[in-house]
C-alpha cells in the first residue's frame, strides 16, 4: 500500500468538501480576555476579540484561580508524579473532588484528565459493573458518550433527540428485569437546546433505570451555585451520575463524574481510563477547586447573570437583522449558514477584516447542511464589542448576499 497516497487522499477529501480545519496562532494574555493576539501567516500580529471560546465566564483569567494555581505550583512543583494509584493523589485532588461532590449534591466525585475520558471510561465500565446493561442514548449525545457506549459488549438503544415518547417505546420493548441506563445531556452545545431532564427522570423511575447526565456545557453556568441545569431545576437528587468538565466555565482543565460513594469507588477500581492515566497536575486541581468554590458564591452568580444578559442582547440584535439564529434559550448563540465553504469564508473574513475570531462548525461536529458560526458571549464582552460583532455580521451578510430569515429550529 502507498501510505502517503492514502494520507493525501484522506486530507484532500476534506479540502474538496470545504471542511479542512485550520488552526490559527492565537495567544491569550493574562487580564485581557476576551482579547488575544493573532499571528497572521505572514508573521505580523493583530489584536482580535475571541467570540468562540468555551471559557464561558472568563475564569481562566480570574485572580482567585491564578492565585490558587501559583500557591500549589510553588508548594508542590509541576507534575503529579503518576497515576492516582501510585503517587498522583494529593490534598489538591481531594479538595477538588470534595468541591465537585458538594456542587452536585452527591457523596463523591472522581476526577479524570478530561470530560471526554470521563464519559468514555465511565460508560464503558458500567457495562462491566452491571452485566447485561442496556444503555439508552440520545441521538445527539457527544462523541465521547457514543464511544463509551459502543465500547465492550452490551445492548444500546438510540432514541430520537429529546423525544421522550420514543424513549418510552424503547424501554417498554426491553426485558423489564434487565439493568438499564439512560444517557443524555442537559445542554446540547451545537444547537444550544436543553434536554428534558425531569421527563427522562420520570421514565427512569418507572422503568428502574439509572440516569447519566452530561452537564459539560452547563456546570458553572446554571443554578444558584453553578451546579448546572439539574440544580437550576431542583433535580440534583434524581440524577445518578453527573459528568462535567473543568475546562469550560471553570476555566481550567480536566473532567469528572459525581455520584454515590459506591458508584465512584467502583468506577475508580475498574475503569482503565482512570487507573492507567497520570492524574491532573496539583496546580491544575487547585485552580479548578478555587474556580468551583468562587462560582458557588454571590459573586459567581453576578457573572452568570451578566453572561446570560449578554447572550440575550446578542440574540436580540442578530434576530433584529434577520439573522438565522438558533435560539433555544441557552447561553450559546449559533447562526445557521448551511454550507461548509461559506461558513469557512465568513469565519476567515470576520477574522481578517474585523478582528473577530469565531471558528466555523462543520461536519462531523454537526450534520451536513447545518454548518454554522457558534458565538459564545461572556460576561466580559463589552457593549462596544457586541456592537462591533453585530455590525460585522450585518456587513458580511449583505456583501455575501446571504438569506435573512426567522429563527432556525
Amino acid at each position: 500500500m502507498d501510505y502517503n497516497a492514502a494520507l493525501d487522499q484522506a486530507i484532500g477529501k476534506l479540502h474538496e468538501e470545504g471542511r479542512y480545519r485550520t488552526f490559527i496562532d492565537i495567544e491569550r494574555r493574562k487580564g485581557s480576555y476576551p482579547h488575544a493576539t493573532w499571528t497572521r501567516p505572514d508573521g505580523t500580529e493583530s489584536q482580535i476579540t475571541v467570540w468562540c471560546g468555551n471559557d464561558y465566564l472568563g475564569m481562566g483569567q480570574h485572580p482567585v484561580v491564578l492565585a490558587a494555581m501559583h500557591e500549589a505550583l510553588d508548594a508542590t512543583g509541576a507534575g503529579s508524579g503518576g497515576t492516582r494509584n501510585i503517587s498522583g493523589t494529593t490534598v489538591y485532588h481531594k479538595r477538588l473532588e470534595a468541591e465537585l461532590a458538594d456542587l452536585h449534591g452527591k457523596q463523591s466525585a472522581l476526577v479524570f484528565s478530561s470530560a471526554y475520558i470521563a464519559n468514555d471510561a465511565t460508560l464503558s465500565t458500567l457495562r462491566k459493573l452491571f452485566p447485561g446493561l442496556i444503555i439508552y442514548s440520545d441521538t445527539l449525545n457527544h462523541a465521547s458518550m457514543i464511544e463509551g457506549i459502543k465500547r465492550g459488549e452490551g445492548a444500546k438503544r438510540i432514541f430520537r433527540h429529546n423525544d421522550v415518547a420514543h424513549l418510552r417505546e424503547l424501554l417498554e420493548a426491553d426485558d423489564p428485569e434487565a439493568p438499564k441506563l439512560i444517557a443524555f445531556e442537559s445542554i446540547y452545545s451545537m444547537d444550544g437546546d436543553f434536554g428534558p431532564i425531569a421527563e427522562i427522570c420520570d421514565l427512569a423511575d418507572e422503568f428502574n433505570a439509572l440516569t447519566y447526565l452530561d452537564e459539560v456545557h452547563a456546570v458553572g453556568m446554571y443554578g444558584p451555585h453553578g451546579g448546572g441545569v439539574a440544580e437550576r431545576d431542583g433535580l440534583l437528587d434524581r440524577i445518578d451520575i453527573f459528568n462535567g468538565t473543568l475546562g469550560k466555565a471553570f476555566g481550567v482543565f480536566g473532567g469528572y463524574i459525581a455520584a454515590s460513594a459506591k458508584m465512584c469507588d467502583a468506577v475508580r477500581s475498574y475503569a482503565p481510563g482512570f487507573i492507567f492515566t497520570t492524574s491532573l497536575p496539583p496546580a491544575v486541581a487547585a485552580g479548578a477547586a478555587a474556580s468551583i468554590a468562587f462560582l458557588k458564591t454571590a459573586e459567581g452568580q453576578l457573572l452568570r447573570d451578566q453572561q446570560q444578559l449578554n447572550a440575550r442582547i446578542l440574540k436580540m440584535r442578530l434576530r433584529g437583522l434577520g439573522m438565522p439564529i438558533m435560539d433555544h434559550g441557552s447561553h450559546i448563540v449559533p447562526v445557521h449558514v448551511g454550507n461548509p465553504v461559506h461558513c469557512k469564508a465568513l469565519s476567515d473574513m470576520l477574522l481578517a477584516d474585523f478582528g473577530i475570531y469565531v471558528q466555523p462548525i462543520n461536519f462531523p461536529t454537526v450534520p451536513r447542511g447545518t454548518e454554522r458560526l457558534r458565538f459564545t458571549p461572556s460576561p466580559v464582552h463589552s457593549p462596544k464589542e457586541i456592537d462591533a460583532l453585530v455590525k460585522a455580521m450585518d456587513a458580511l451578510w449583505s456583501m455575501c448576499k446571504l438569506n435573512r430569515s426567522a429563527n432556525v429550529a
